[in-house]
C-alpha cells in the first residue's frame, strides 16, 4: 500500500466506528475516556464535542498531546493516532458537528458547557488482521490441537505520517 492508501485506511476506520478513548496527561500520569469522534478528512482533524466541566480541557491546556484509539474487533482492526488537541468554545462549529446524541449532555450547540475538542493527528499506527472469525477460530482450533502456531494469514503494523 502507498502512504495515500494508508493514510484513507486510517480515515476509513474512524469514519465506520468514530466511537474510541480519548487518552489525555496529568501530573499523575495518564487518564483515557470514551469519546464519539467527528472526523473531517478534508480539515485533516478528528473533531468532539466535550464539556467544560470536565478535566480534558485542563489536561489539554497543560499538555497537549494527546492519543486517540479505535478498535473494531469484528474486522481485528486496531488503530491508535498520536496528536496535538486544543479546546475552544465555538457554538458555530459545535452546531456543524452536533449528533443527535449530544443532547443527552447538552441543551444544543450554543450550550455554555459545549466546547469544541481537536485533534490534529500527527501519526497514526494501524494493525490490520485477518477479519474471518471462523477461519480464526478454525486456525486456533487446528493449532491447539496440532501443537503449533495458528497460521492467522498477513498481520500489517503500519505507522503512518498523518501531517
Amino acid at each position: 500500500m502507498s502512504e495515500q492508501d494508508d493514510i484513507a485506511r486510517v480515515w476509513d476506520i474512524i469514519e465506520k466506528n468514530s466511537v474510541g478513548m480519548l487518552t489525555t496527561q496529568f501530573d499523575g500520569g495518564l487518564r483515557a475516556r470514551p469519546v464519539d469522534a467527528r472526523p473531517d478528512r478534508e480539515a485533516g482533524a478528528i473533531f468532539f464535542v466535550t464539556d467544560a466541566r470536565s478535566h480534558k480541557e485542563d489536561e489539554i491546556a497543560a499538555k497537549p498531546d494527546v492519543c486517540f484509539s479505535v478498535t473494531i474487533a469484528t474486522d481485528n482492526v486496531y488503530l491508535s493516532i498520536t496528536g496535538r488537541a486544543t479546546v475552544t468554545r465555538d457554538p458555530a462549529k459545535t452546531a456543524k458537528i452536533w449528533k443527535k446524541s449530544d443532547e443527552l449532555w447538552w441543551s444544543g450547540p450554543d450550550d455554555p458547557n459545549a466546547r469544541v475538542l481537536t485533534v490534529a493527528p500527527i501519526t497514526a499506527e494501524l494493525w490490520d488482521g485477518p477479519s474471518n472469525s471462523l477461519a480464526v477460530a478454525y486456525e486456533f482450533a487446528k493449532a491447539t490441537i496440532a501443537g503449533a502456531e495458528p497460521n492467522l494469514g498477513e498481520n500489517r503494523k503500519k505507522t503512518v505520517a498523518m501531517s
